[in-house]
């Protein structure tokens, strides 16, 4: 791949995250609960960033969040997102508690509020191994 034709926004999974990613192909939101304090967190990470614990696994979510904060992105020069723009960049609250970095689909900006109802939708992207799915939210109607 040419320097030109790197991708800014598709994963680079390895073994650790390969389950979420399978599971985002899945049109499944994985996150991980801490089994010694119970709290979950997003982005995966083999140890809580609460307590410490290395006791986590993986757990799916209901796909449920409201929205927390956004940004509407006019310029943005990484392939490929120059050809998107405008998109929405936000911070999603999930049901279960993790905040989440995530783009808004098919919601215009008048229409944005916080603390509206979002459920999680799945964008299938051809990368440099083939497709990869990544998670973003759309409003719950």
């Amino acid at each position: 791949m040419t320097a030109d034709a790197v991708r800014f926004d598709l994963p680079e999974p390895d073994a650790f995250t390969r389950p979420y990613w399978d599971a985002a192909a899945r049109g499944q939101l994985l996150l991980r609960r801490c089994r010694a304090c119970g709290r979950a967190h997003h982005y995966p990470r083999e140890f809580c960033p609460h307590c410490w614990s290395e006791d986590v696994a993986w757990e799916r979510a209901s796909g449920h969040a409201t929205l927390y904060t956004w940004s509407v992105v006019h310029r943005n020069d990484l392939p490929p997102f120059g050809a998107r723009v405008p998109y929405t960049a936000a911070v999603v609250d999930l049901a279960e508690g993790p905040r989440m970095m995530t783009e808004i689909v098919d919601c215009e900006e008048p229409d944005l509020a916080i603390g509206m109802a979002l459920r999680v939708a799945f964008r299938r992207e051809e990368g440099e191994e083939g497709k990869e799915t990544v998670p973003v939210f759309r409003p719950l109607c």
